[in-house]
């Protein structure tokens, strides 16, 4: 190492190939590689109850199936305009971006009140009818500890976008921000099909 440095002067140190917007990605993709360990320990414990019950009801029959389609629709179309705010910023229309951020957070918002509607339904009549008790019925437990876990990421997903859309309104932030929150929110989205298709399809 000396004799390179007296051949060819003063070696410059190395500079690190994550740069400060990179690193808001990688914190972020450990955030929800850990999540994901999280909702994987659920459904996975959700399965092997299931597969071990003596009795389990049909989900088409306890449950709103053509509720939570809708409620699978809004999500999915708050990814995509999520991603076409992102688009936006980054083209410099911020006025555009404020658009479809504020579509994003209002179909998030309408999650959670279709979520609410439904547990109250099912909390009120549909369960007490197929004597499921939240205390005694497998089914129940897990359905709600699902659904309610994922419902709190739905909860912070939607202040955490609105927290984003002030703060690049206030000129804090900027696109690669917004990248970071998008992940956030196509993972919850991605975790809530999942669970449609576990819990209340199959």
């Amino acid at each position: 190492m000396s004799d390179a440095v007296a051949v060819h002067g003063a070696v410059e140190p190395a500079e690190t190939p994550l740069t400060p917007e990179s690193w808001g990605k990688l914190g972020m993709w450990l955030f929800l590689a850990g999540d994901a360990m999280s909702f994987g320990g659920l459904i996975v414990a959700y399965g092997a109850l299931r597969y071990h019950a003596k009795s389990w009801p049909v989900p088409a029959e306890v449950l709103g199936i053509n509720l939570t389609a809708l409620m699978t629709f809004l999500l999915i179309l708050s990814s995509v305009t999520m991603v076409l705010g992102l688009a936006a910023l980054q083209d410099g229309d911020k006025p555009r971006f404020k658009k479809f951020m504020g579509l994003t957070i209002l179909g998030g918002a309408i999650f959670l009140g279709l979520q609410a509607y439904e547990w109250t339904h099912l909390i009120g009549h549909t369960l007490p009818h197929y004597k499921l008790a939240f205390s005694t019925d497998l089914f129940a437990t897990t359905f709600f500890v699902l659904t309610g876990f994922h419902g709190m990421h739905v909860s912070g997903g939607v202040i955490y976008n609105a927290c984003v859309l002030a703060a690049v309104n206030r000129g804090r932030y900027q696109a690669k921000h917004v990248e970071i929150a998008g992940l956030y929110w196509h993972f919850v989205d991605l975790v809530w099909i999942l669970i449609f298709t576990f819990v209340y399809l199959l």
